[in-house]
């Protein structure tokens, strides 16, 4: 059974008409037929059965034979990863990736070494084109709910607003605090925030800033990853420690 997130479209008793995006995806591209049996996801993360009732010209039904109310929270590891802000299509490929292995939040942030910049003209259509990513990739991976991504400014202010249980930051100048020595210090947070700088790393006030705001400095020893990568590694590497891959 197919699962798909409603996104706009509203559950009306025991039927669901879809159009737009969806409605596409679902009739045009994997070619659905009357019969077909789906899963229906709402942004909040309540899940209906049901099956597709009529397919037409711009839209199509589904009729509701089961519901079941979003759970309170997706269970396990609240992993935050506040990324500096990386160039082209890079930022993409994070969100799919992350969103895959579990990730809670990806808050993007405009990094002093950032070659990409958040203008705010164009923050609301790469905000539209993130959580599409994110909530297709949550779909795939058989997640409950997506994740959720944010532009969030400056380090600093994106600093201000973590109250994460550990806070790592990612940094090839670190040479003694290892990953395991953080596990060592933590034996089963809930909530992890980790800071990755863009191509090119941070600068220095950036790390004076985040060790000013209670993040402790880890290295990944000989590993010296690529802004695209790090995030994915930390990502992989604490939630088989903490979280649910192990």
């Amino acid at each position: 059974m197919r699962s798909f997130f409603l996104g706009d479209n509203a559950v009306c008793g025991d039927c669901v008409t879809i159009t737009g995006e969806l409605y596409r995806h679902m009739a045009r591209v994997l070619r659905l037929k009357e019969g077909s049996e789906v899963e229906l996801i709402e942004d909040g993360g309540a899940r209906h059965q049901g099956t597709v009732e009529e397919v037409g010209a711009k839209s199509l039904t589904v009729r509701i034979s089961a519901s079941a109310a979003a759970p309170k929270e997706e269970p396990g590891l609240r992993v935050t990863l506040l990324q500096g802000m990386p160039k082209g299509e890079k930022l993409d490929l994070i969100l799919q990736k992350c969103t895959e292995l579990g990730v809670a939040e990806v808050v993007a942030f405009d990094a002093a070494r950032s070659v990409v910049k958040l203008r705010g003209d164009k923050s609301a259509a790469r905000l539209a084109r993130y959580e599409k990513i994110m909530q297709e990739a949550a779909r795939q991976s058989g997640r409950v709910s997506f994740p959720k991504v944010a532009l969030g400014g400056t380090l600093t202010e994106v600093l201000a607003a973590s109250s994460h249980e550990v806070k790592l930051l990612l940094y090839e100048g670190e040479e003694k605090t290892t990953l395991h020595d953080c596990f060592g210090a933590f034996a089963a947070p809930q909530t992890v925030a980790v800071v990755v700088g863009p191509e090119g790393g941070l600068a220095p006030e950036e790390v004076r800033q985040a060790l000013a705001a209670g993040f402790t400095p880890v290295t990944l020893g000989k590993r010296i990853l690529r802004t695209e990568t790090a995030g994915l590694a930390m990502l992989a590497i604490l939630q088989f420690h903490w979280g649910d891959m192990g």
